[in-house]
């Protein structure tokens, strides 16, 4: 008995084996269904081996940060857990890039090499102690000394990465490029645990007592607004969400990671709110007596620097974290739960009510946003309008589509002018780096190789991981590039502007790039590339793009002044 041990949920017994520990890593993320592993040599070469023999594709890229944001994207796509590797050399570089993961509830598994404990204190070769590094990007870490306490760890990692609050999880692998471990013999059974390889791993429901209190408080409102962020579609709570708020007559506004939680012209749809928004989803926000946030964090962003909702209004605050709850609006009703399990909670306890005034004046907000939108998104001008081009892409986009977008501009921009119609067309975006969204296109491409992946990025952005380019033709990921290329960081104009009010000098200088041609940069790459001027060719470059059978970059030239607008804020007082 020894040997052998009941798999949970499997009724077969399930011999032990002697294997190494790169066999056991390899065989692990097999048993878990993770089809690419994103790495940077050197690292778990002896694992990297056995997953050939497994069918796992192995995915080298250009730099741990490229590789790390593709394992994002891999974990956003599938909302499933995804691994990246590098050696201890690589160690802080691969950390920096997991805050884009934890800011995305993204269920990273990040392995790393570690000198041996008799390297350690000894100025061996690049090391440092990287404990401190991850210890504010991810939900757990773990050392592993030895070959077997691998078995326990591994496991482990991916319980936390993907139960509660899903996030990124480290694990400091002894040997520089972690094969001390890789190439040690244990005895070991490998468990596929399959509750562990998809978020979220449980779906807890909410109390009884926090469930009667929020929907008497929803029951009561007259004008109550759902503002759906990250944790509802990491919950794949989107049937939910469309059925609540049908039944109740309750619009819904959106953080930037939940933009598609409803399509664009569902007559519910206000937009996406807060920083980067729509003047209608703020105005929702601010009109509403009672605002849901479900599976939304309650930070400066999607509340425009906390002037919204109005300071009278009802909060509910639907979270799988505890700890998220009351964290900004101490006098919120917290109810603790998984964001779908939670709405269906509720709705079996809330009856159907008709808010037909409420919806009539959602939607003249909607209808006066749009009518305003439109001038800029039809414009003929030249160099092409950021506003028109959204246009396009939306016109043009494939039903089954996922838009990646970078942070700044692009989700800027993405994020209020790009109209998502269909609800098989999917939406990702930056939690904040610049430069994540080509890399992390490449890994949803892994994710969903039979879905058409539209990558949206400025100059700036894209310059940080072009090289990845070669990574794309490597393997195939045919994934359209658009680079909006104001040859600038256009985002800091008008702050810079500000500044440089009443001066002279050559302010261009600290946000100004060379004008760069990128379809000419792709085509060195032996990808597609095609440079746009006049709005009338993008239609026939998309087209294009999509035809080729390789990697494509679509290089637009847009407006160098271009500024998106401020967002609607709530006059003092109101």
């Amino acid at each position: 008995m020894n040997n052998v041990r009941l798999s949970a949920g499997n009724p077969a017994f399930v011999p032990a084996r002697r294997m190494t520990g790169g066999r056991f890593i390899a065989e692990t993320i097999k048993a878990k269904g993770i089809s690419h592993v994103f790495f940077m040599d050197a690292v778990l070469r002896r694992a990297l081996t056995e997953m050939e023999d497994l069918g796992i594709k192995r995915i080298l890229g250009h730099s741990e940060k490229g590789i790390a944001y593709m394992a994002d994207g891999y974990a956003r796509a599938l909302r499933r857990p995804a691994v990246c590797m590098a050696q201890s050399v690589g160690a802080a570089n691969l950390a920096a890039a997991l805050q884009e993961s934890w800011f995305a509830y993204s269920p990273v598994i990040a392995l790393t090499g570690r000198h041996p404990a008799a390297y350690q204190y000894r100025n061996a070769y690049q090391e440092l102690p990287h404990e401190a590094l991850y210890a504010s990007v991810t939900k757990f870490r773990g050392r592993v000394d030895e070959v077997a306490q691998l078995p326990h760890l591994l496991r482990q990692a991916f319980r936390e990465a993907t139960t509660g609050a899903s996030r990124p999880v480290h694990l400091d692998i002894a040997g520089y490029t972690a094969d001390v471990v890789g190439a040690a013999e244990l005895t070991a059974t490998i468990w596929p645990e399959e509750t562990y390889a998809k978020v979220p791993a449980f779906r807890p429901s909410p109390d009884a007592e926090s469930t009667s209190r929020a929907a008497a408080a929803i029951a009561a409102s007259e004008r109550p607004v759902i503002l759906a962020g990250a944790g509802l579609m990491m919950s794949g709570a989107e049937g939910a969400l469309k059925a609540f708020v049908e039944d109740h007559d309750i619009p819904v506004v959106m953080s930037l990671d939940a933009k598609n939680a409803l399509p664009e012209f569902h007559p519910q749809n206000g937009g996406v709110a807060g920083t980067y928004s729509r003047s209608c989803a703020n105005k929702i926000l601010h009109d509403a007596d009672l605002v849901m946030f479900v599976g939304s964090d309650t930070g400066d962003m999607i509340t425009n620097h906390w002037k919204l909702p109005r300071p009278d209004a009802r909060i509910v605050q639907i979270d799988i974290d505890p700890a998220e709850l009351g964290r900004n609006f101490p006098e919120a009703i917290g109810v603790h739960g998984d964001p779908k399990a939670a709405l269906e909670r509720l709705a079996s306890e809330l009856p159907t009510r008709a808010r037909t005034g409420w919806l009539r004046k959602v939607a003249d907000y909607v209808a006066e946003w749009r009518a305003e939108a439109d001038i800029a998104r039809s414009s003929d001008v030249t160099p092409i309008r950021p506003e028109r081009l959204c246009r396009e892409i939306s016109d043009w986009l494939p039903k089954n589509a996922m838009l990646v977008a970078d942070t700044g501009y692009g989700s800027h921009w993405s994020g209020t002018l790009v109209y998502l119609t269909e609800p098989t067309q999917g939406y990702l975006r930056a939690a904040g780096s610049l430069g994540w969204a080509f890399p992390a296109s490449l890994g949803v491409q892994c994710a969903l190789p039979d879905r058409p992946v539209i990558c949206l990025t400025g100059d700036g952005g894209f310059m940080y991981h072009l090289p990845e380019l070669e990574t794309a033709r490597r393997h195939g990921l045919n994934v359209i590039t658009i680079v909006n290329n104001n040859h600038c960081l256009g985002q800091g104009r008008r702050n810079i502007d500000f500044a440089y009010e009443g001066r002279e000098g050559n302010k261009e200088e600290i946000f100004a790039y060379r004008d760069t041609d990128f379809a000419q940069i792709a085509r060195d790459f032996d990808c597609f590339g095609v440079r746009v001027d006049r709005p009338s060719d993008l239609g026939k470059a998309f087209d294009d793009a999509r035809r080729s059978g390789k990697p494509a970059v679509i290089d637009v030239v847009t407006e160098f002044e271009a500024l998106a607008p401020l967002p609607w804020t709530p006059p003092s007082g109101s």
